[in-house]
């Protein structure tokens, strides 16, 4: 039952008298065939799983032929790159190059060339940085001559082109772009010269990625000297994730060539409909067949024919699923097993009969969102359909096919959940994005927390605008302009960490002289104080331990009228009703070190002597981010910043001491660029470094050898003394012996302390 073997993608098989089994082990698959692919088929995939940057493996083609790829996948902005790196990103020094002799590196990025092909092709673009510094070393030879030195792509195919140029045009990026330093010549390098100078660009012509070779042949003559980098792939866009046909009539319907899937097949696509029933697809043969529909609006089944009769595999939903919200479906058959599987509900599965036919055999056009005959056909959008891992292209054909458009509007109605703190779904074309103008996070799901190190004298001021221009001789109607202007809630979240007491973390004031302060005590308690005209002063203290501890902690206020709620550390600390709520006017919000003092009671004086020493986070007041706008936009913002101000990682320093202000350094992109005005220098400085440690350290062994090698031969030749004369030591001898020994001891442990360090 193994002859031939049915388990793909390298599944080990084994049999009993009735069935065969596959191992799927460290194949990268799962399933009863070893046919479904464990990874994503892209980074975008990735992210809607709400993963963040880090390293993932993509199966561009799914249940298809090629193997799974490592990648790295950016997911802290609107785009989502996938980079993959070769065996030379960094900057490589040449010379003693000619065309008799020339230099030759190619590149291997630890994958096919058909798996690299399938993710560019699966992209919305793609590009390589390619980086050429020279000195007395030609590039391209323009504007006329043979190039000195090239690149080859896909296909084994010879470019003389660079980067930041278009194919077929024999020229470097300032060549177009006018500002090369000689006119004559069409590329930095091109001008001979005796000083450094570079050329570097972009390659972006997706047909000819990745970079697989670089030759340069002009680094033989007197001073002539050239470094070059090529920069890893990367790519953005799943050209696939979002492609989506709306289905306008019940007779209308897509229809692409048959499936040929005798063996094996998998269905997958997301759909959303307000209807009740509908065929999302249907391939026929003479009498076999394959269908996937929705009968009610609770219930999807998978319909198949090889000749046995039709089976139907059938998932109920708890909860309709024609709400107009994307759903995911995915129908697999293979000689084991018919399943299907409708969003993370629970998977239907039905065996395979041992005996009978088990080719699938079509012949008619696979139809999209309808049926042969034309009837119970799908109202509502189909996205992200693949066949047997192979992706159709539904919006190319619904831009020629009528009763059917392409794209689906409505993604935020499924996927708007993913944006975090105040973060507003916004819709796309293809996709959605989220604005996070409005939260304190920022990141691609406003998830990102902004954060900063605050020293005693540090002070942030966001000014709010004046409900009228305020002027020392108000009028009555002025001040019922003042009256009309109650805040009628306050909505405070942020986090902070720090180890000094008294300190002031955030204080807002109004024109009325009332405000609200956010304090730590002597004791490390917090306090909320509100000081409101009516009611006078009112303070809320928690006292749950000490919160200057070096630990992050997470303050929420929340006010809605007159209902108080506090919570620190997502643990409801307190409530309290005011009898009468007041606070108008909102004047300014200040981030530690309030610098106009004048007003401020007692206690609050006493803690803002201190300031704030520490790290604040990610700082919410209504619908304003004091702090981001601080950082992000101080120019255009409202806000004013006074003494030393140090982003950083609340999070990341959480085990360091806050006493130091240090500035954390985090980037997000793992092949980070580096400063290349003086190509060799970092390279040099790297080597110089390199070679002092080796130094440092063969000298430190050869010491500790020496020294441990003089205590054994001491110990020796005291030995073989006092063999040969078996006279008894002075006890002179034993002391002077002793102090030796252990003058050496110290030389050793001396020796091991060091190394230890």
């Amino acid at each position: 039952r193994c002859l031939p073997n049915y388990c793909e993608h390298g599944g080990k098989c084994s049999q009993s008298w009735t069935t065969f089994y596959c191992d799927c082990n460290d194949t990268g698959y799962m399933g009863a065939t070893c046919h479904n692919s464990i990874y994503e088929q892209s980074c975008e995939a990735y992210r809607h799983q709400g993963k963040m940057s880090g390293f993932f493996y993509i199966d561009s083609d799914g249940s298809g032929p090629l193997g799974p790829l490592r990648v790295f996948c950016n997911i802290t902005e609107d785009k989502i790159w996938t980079a993959v790196q070769h065996n030379n990103t960094g900057l490589t020094r040449v010379q003693g190059a000619d065309p008799e002799k020339p230099y030759t590196m190619s590149f291997n990025y630890n994958s096919s060339a058909e798996q690299l092909e399938a993710m560019i092709n699966s992209a919305e673009y793609c590009e390589q940085e390619a980086a050429y510094h020279c000195k007395k070393s030609r590039l391209l030879n323009t504007p006329n001559g043979m190039p000195f030195a090239w690149w080859v792509g896909r296909a084994n195919e010879k470019h003389l082109y660079w980067g930041g140029s278009l194919p077929g045009i024999q020229q470097c990026a300032c060549g177009l772009e006018e500002s090369c330093l000689d006119m004559r010549y069409f590329c930095n390098c091109d001008a001979d010269r005796e000083e450094w100078t570079n050329d570097t660009g972009l390659l972006a012509f997706k047909d000819h990625l990745p970079v697989t070779q670089i030759v340069i042949t002009d680094t033989n003559r007197s001073n002539s000297e050239a470094a070059w980098k090529i920069g890893p792939l990367r790519c953005y866009g799943d050209r696939q994730f979002w492609n989506a046909a709306s289905f306008n009539t019940e007779a209308s319907y897509l229809h692409f060539p048959t499936l040929h899937a005798e063996v094996s097949a998998d269905i997958s696509f997301f759909f959303k409909t307000t209807a009740v029933s509908g065929v999302f697809l249907e391939n026929l043969g003479i009498k076999d067949f394959i269908r996937v529909e929705i009968n009610s609006p609770k219930e999807i089944t998978f319909s198949i024919d090889v000749g046995n009769g039709p089976t139907e595999a059938t998932v109920q939903s708890p909860t309709p699923l024609n709400d107009n919200q994307w759903h995911y479906v995915r129908a697999e058959r293979n000689l084991k097993q018919t399943s299907l599987q409708v969003d993370s509900l629970p998977r239907k599965v039905l065996e395979a009969p041992a005996e009978g036919h088990f080719r699938l055999q079509l012949n008619s056009q696979l139809f999209v969102g309808g049926t042969a005959s034309r009837q119970k056909g799908f109202l509502g959008c189909i996205r992200a359909l693949h066949l047997n891992g192979q992706k159709l292209d539904l919006e190319e054909r619904a831009k020629m096919t009528p009763g059917v458009k392409p794209g689906c509007p409505g993604h935020c109605s499924s996927y708007g959940n993913l944006c975090h703190n105040g973060g507003k779904c916004v819709e796309k074309y293809n996709g959605y994005s989220c604005d996070c103008t409005n939260s304190a996070y920022e990141g691609p799901f406003c998830k990102e927390e902004v954060s900063a190190l605050f020293e005693a004298g540090t002070s942030i001021t966001y000014i709010f605008q004046e409900p009228y221009p305020v002027t020392k001789n108000a009028s009555t109607s002025s001040s019922a302009i003042y009256v009309d202007a109650v805040m009628s809630k306050e909505n405070i979240a942020f986090s902070f960490l720090t180890a000094h007491t008294p300190s002031l973390l955030l204080y807002i004031n109004s024109y009325f002289h009332e405000y609200l302060a956010v304090i730590l005590s002597k004791n490390g308690s917090l306090q909320v104080r509100y000081k409101l005209s009516k009611d006078g002063l009112l303070i809320f203290t928690i006292d749950s331990g000490n919160f200057a501890n070096r630990e992050l902690h997470h303050v929420k206020i929340n006010r809605e009228g007159r209902e108080l709620v506090i919570q620190v550390d997502q643990v409801l600390k307190l409530k309290h009703n005011f009898s009468e709520i007041d606070f108008k006017a909102i004047k300014s919000l200040t981030l530690g070190k309030v610098t106009d003092s004048l007003s401020l009671d007692p206690e609050v004086s006493k803690a803002n002597a201190y300031g704030f020493t520490g790290c604040l986070s990610s700082v919410q007041y209504n619908h304003i981010a004091p702090l981001k706008s601080a950082l992000r936009h101080p120019s255009v913002a409202p806000v004013t910043v006074k003494g030393p101000l140090t982003e950083s990682s609340c999070a990341s320093i959480m085990e360091a001491d806050v006493n130091t202000v240090t500035t954390i350094y985090s980037s997000s992109d793992p092949f980070g660029k580096t400063d290349e005005r003086e190509p060799l220098t970092n390279a040099v400085r790297s080597d110089s470094a390199v070679i002092g440690g080796v130094i440092a350290v063969v000298i430190f062994i050869i010491f500790c050898i020496i020294a441990i090698m003089s205590r054994f031969l001491y110990q020796h030749k005291q030995a073989h003394r006092s063999s040969q004369t078996k006279e008894k030591e002075y006890p002179e001898n034993l002391e002077s012996s002793f102090k030796a020994d252990i003058d050496l001891q110290n030389t050793v442990s001396e020796c091991k302390r060091e190394y230890f360090i």
